[in-house]
């Protein structure tokens, strides 16, 4: 037997577009937050570098400039109806923040502080400008904590470490969600008159990674399984500052304090590939510039296969107060003294672009045609609005969460608030829970834990900065022997007590799903444009690419492919210069 909750709203996932929906959606309606892990250890607690938005107080900026950066940064696929919504309310969203009592960074006069970062430009691209709003090198944190206490404020339910299975969907509209208690083994339903998913990203398909081990795709798996289709899954950044080897993330902000980047002969490479704003041009650029130096030679260290961060001639007071994570990891993880010698670094898969395609107020779309699914909502890393479009713009995840999840929880309350609850069957769990079964009956020899390496080595390989149609088919052919196998494998825990094999033999199907998602989409696209860079079509051509990717699973297991023309607006798409 389940468990059965009866709710106004649901969001799944307690990171910083959950916690935002949450707050807002708690206001209104009665509202519980289902989580895979205790809030304040969501990911967005790892975003060290800021928030952004035009707020002027430092240099002279503009929400239009703010535009601007984030629809060239994103190589000109973003929709700017959509931008144009997020950079209007960044101001008001980092202001609504501060009155919570967020503790950001603050100028001699008391004025939220601002640092420059990459792809930041004042004057649509004349030069770099301070626009990133921050406290210390850990801004993704105290929002975090901001906001869980905000929503314990206003009596949001909390279900901690409640692991989400499955959408209840009825006469095509969702009515709730079904999820597993990993500290008791038990179904629980959570009956609602809207859900939303705000359940991050899934970098754990690469071997080296920024993201945390929770990091599975578990939201758009739901989706995709669903045969609900997934937006722009092509598109993955790859963060340029990522611990050699490790993958842990050094932040951006370290540049914009003025690190610089060097290969072996000691040379600011970037110079070359981008002589406006060096350093920090767009993340993908940055990427691919540091892989390219690589591949010819000029990396550091034995094997010549990283870059060093150079931090040594910034101001030491300013490493130490504004960058004091950055500098502790290099000196745990690496034993390398910032202050003296430059950091080994290498890219980093880091963001998902794409996701679950939502509407500026979060509703997810059923379709290409822009149809949506009556109370299903998306917001964050797992959702594609799409603000990011190919390339995201440093700074612009931790707006995205704030401005949509808020968005997201405010449509979500008006919406329960005039629709009654949905009927669901009473045996709504059963199929989950002979699913739950099947994976612990019998015996079997193949190894999760193989096939996830695997995974991992053949998409950090074949499938990451660059792409290739053999590449892309090579590690194609592997997801679908990895299927395989994986539908041979058993959980041998048969435990009900917090069965972690069962969870983590669960989120790797989801990885799998993803990696095929992005796989099938990536080679379909036979042009290069942000994170998706083809070294067999290395041009962008917007002639037939300027439209996102929608990618579902139909009913015999078939990828199917639809695509939907690019919302341009002010901006048309010229070559990206920096």
């Amino acid at each position: 037997m389940a468990h059965i909750h009866h709710y106004d709203a649901v969001i799944v996932g307690a990171g910083g577009a959950g916690l935002m929906a949450a707050l807002e959606s708690g206001k209104r309606v009665r509202t519980a937050v289902v989580s895979k892990l205790y809030p304040t250890r969501s990911h967005t607690g790892a975003a060290q570098g800021g928030m952004c938005a035009a707020l002027a107080n430092v240099e002279d900026d503009s929400w239009e400039w703010h535009a601007f950066d984030t629809v060239k940064g994103s190589d000109f696929l973003a929709d700017q109806d959509a931008v144009d919504v997020m950079c209007k309310e960044a101001v008001d969203s980092v202001l609504q923040l501060e009155r919570m009592g967020l503790p950001f960074n603050r100028t001699p006069e008391g004025k939220i502080d601002q640092r420059r970062f990459g792809g930041h430009t004042r004057n649509h691209g004349e030069a770099p400008v301070k626009r990133a709003c921050y406290a210390a090198d850990r801004t993704g944190h105290m929002i975090l904590q901001t906001l869980y206490q905000q929503c314990n404020k206003f009596g949001v339910e909390f279900y901690n470490e409640f692991f989400v299975l499955d959408l209840i969907m009825g006469d095509d509209v969702c009515s709730g969600i079904i999820a597993y208690e990993i500290a008791t083994g038990e179904l629980h339903v959570f009956h609602a008159k809207s859900v939303l998913f705000a359940t991050g990203g899934y970098g754990k398909m690469f071997k080296i990674t920024s993201n945390a081990h929770t990091l599975t795709g578990d939201g758009p798996g739901v989706v995709y399984r669903k045969g609900l289709p997934l937006e722009d899954m092509e598109f993955f950044q790859f963060h340029p500052t990522g611990l050699y080897r490790l993958g842990i993330l050094l932040s951006e902000a370290a540049r914009g304090e003025g690190a610089i980047l060097r290969n072996a002969d000691g040379e600011r490479f970037m110079e070359r590939y981008a002589p406006t704003i060096k350093d920090l041009a767009p993340r993908d650029m940055v990427s691919r510039a540091e892989f390219f130096e690589i591949k010819e030679g000029r990396g550091a260290g034995p094997d010549k296969d990283y870059i060093l961060l150079d931090l040594t001639d910034v101001d030491p007071e300013v490493v130490e107060t504004k960058l004091p994570d950055i500098t502790e990891f290099a000196r745990t993880y690496l034993g390398v003294d910032p202050l003296k010698e430059g950091v080994p670094i290498v890219p980093t898969a880091h963001y998902a672009m794409g996701g679950i395609p939502t509407n500026v107020d979060a509703e997810v779309l059923r379709d290409h045609t822009g149809a949506i699914v009556p109370g299903f909502y998306a917001a964050g890393e797992c959702a594609c609005v799409s603000v990011h479009g190919a390339n995201r713009l440093g700074t612009n995840s931790l707006l995205d969460i704030v401005v949509f999840g808020r968005r997201g929880g405010v449509a979500m309350a008006e919406y329960a608030s005039t629709n009654p609850l949905p009927d669901i069957p009473d045996d709504v769990h059963v199929h989950t829970e002979e699913w739950l079964r099947s994976l612990t009956e019998g015996e079997s020899e193949e190894s999760p834990h193989e096939i996830h390496t695997i995974l991992q080595d053949e998409m950090m390989d074949k499938a990451s900065v660059l792409r290739t149609e053999e590449s892309l088919l090579d590690v194609l052919e592997t997801i679908g022997k990895l299927r395989e196998r994986y539908g041979r494998a058993r959980v041998k825990d048969r435990s009900k007590v917090f069965n972690t094999e069962l969870v983590e033999h669960i989120e790797l199907g989801y990885l799998i799903d993803m990696a095929e998602a992005l796989v099938v989409s990536a080679r379909a696209r036979t042009e290069s444009r942000g994170g998706h860079y083809r070294e067999d079509h290395q041009l962008r051509e917007d002639d037939h690419w300027l439209k996102h990717s929608f990618i579902s699973k139909a009913a015999t297991g078939e990828t199917v492919l639809n695509y939907k023309d690019v919302t341009l607006g002010r901006y048309e798409p010229v070559e990206r210069k920096y």
